[in-house]
C-alpha cells in the first residue's frame, strides 16, 4: 500500500438496528465470540473501526464503521459466511425476509477529528 492509499479517506457508515426484548446478553455474547471467519470477512471487505452500541431503553443498536470502498463493503452480503451470520442472529433481531438485519442508514451530519 502506498502512502497516498493509506491516507485515502475512509467512508464512515452508521445505521440503527433493533434487538428483540430480553436478548441483549445473547447479542453481546455472540459478538464477543465472533466467528474467526466472520472477522476475516469483515477485514477482507475493508471494515475498520466497527463499533455497535446499545440504547438500553429502546433496544436499538447503533452501528458505526469505516470502510475502504462502498461497493466492496456491500458485496459482503453475498458471502456464505455473512448469510450464515444473519441466520444465526435472526432469532434475536428484527430482520428482513432474507434474514438481513432491518436497519436504517443514518445521514452523516457532523464530524470532528
Amino acid at each position: 500500500m502506498t502512502q497516498q492509499q493509506s491516507q485515502r479517506p475512509k467512508l464512515r457508515l452508521a445505521s440503527v438496528m433493533q434487538l428483540k426484548p430480553s436478548t441483549e446478553q445473547t447479542y453481546k455474547e455472540r459478538h464477543n465470540a465472533l466467528w474467526p471467519e466472520m472477522a476475516t470477512l469483515l477485514k477482507t471487505h475493508g471494515a475498520h473501526q466497527y463499533s455497535i452500541f446499545l440504547h438500553p431503553e429502546t433496544l436499538q443498536l447503533f452501528a458505526y464503521l469505516e470502510v475502504d470502498d462502498a461497493a466492496r463493503w456491500q458485496a459482503i452480503a453475498d458471502s456464505e459466511v455473512c448469510q450464515r451470520w444473519w441466520c444465526y442472529m435472526s432469532d434475536i433481531m428484527l430482520v428482513n425476509d432474507d434474514l438481513s438485519p432491518k436497519h436504517t442508514s443514518l445521514t452523516d451530519m457532523f464530524y470532528f477529528e
